[in-house]
């Protein structure tokens, strides 16, 4: 008897990439992202079981609120460069954006391109009112995608015992 349960996660396009589901194959890249001091200095570090986890978790939301994280393929080559999400946070009313980019990715627009194609999705197929991001104090870079998106500072506040930033956008 086949108990799988089949979840659909829309799959997005740009111009440069697809926004898609997460694959197991895509796992030891995000591990890798997540062991690097340089590429996980604004996420926390995590080992290989830790990032498992993050990657379950993160796949798994989908399945709670219809609403995760996509890996992010650049359309010409396939490369698997990062991921984004829109999803919820536990006891959260408001949805949050996430980006990562993978370190040899950095640089070249790609969490703005992905992060704007969530914030659509968000607003026009959601039909989200608000959506929020948290972004670590000293993270220009993910930052400068926020401020991309038109949010603007909400408030400080902590995540995991850490000082963090709050940007929001209200759906126009």
């Amino acid at each position: 008897m086949n108990h799988a349960l089949t979840i659909s996660v829309p799959h997005l396009h740009t111009e440069r990439l697809t926004l898609r589901e997460y694959r197991v194959e895509d796992f030891d890249l995000f591990a890798d992202h997540l062991s690097n001091p340089e590429s996980s200095a604004h996420l926390g570090s995590a080992d290989r079981q830790t990032a498992w986890r993050i990657f379950s978790s993160h796949a798994g939301l989908w399945m709670l609120h219809g609403a995760g994280w996509w890996s992010i393929e650049d359309r010409q080559t396939g490369q698997l460069v990062g991921c984004v999400g829109a999803f919820f946070r536990s006891d959260a009313t408001v949805m949050e954006l996430g980006w990562n980019t993978y370190r040899a990715f950095w640089g070249k627009g790609i969490a703005n391109e992905a992060a704007a194609a969530v914030l659509n999705y968000a607003f026009e197929v959601r039909r989200e009112s608000m959506v929020r991001a948290l972004v670590a104090p000293g993270n220009d870079s993910s930052l400068r995608v926020a401020m991309r998106l038109g949010m603007s500072y909400e408030r400080a506040t902590e995540l995991n015992g850490k000082a963090i930033n709050s940007y929001m956008r209200k759906r126009t």
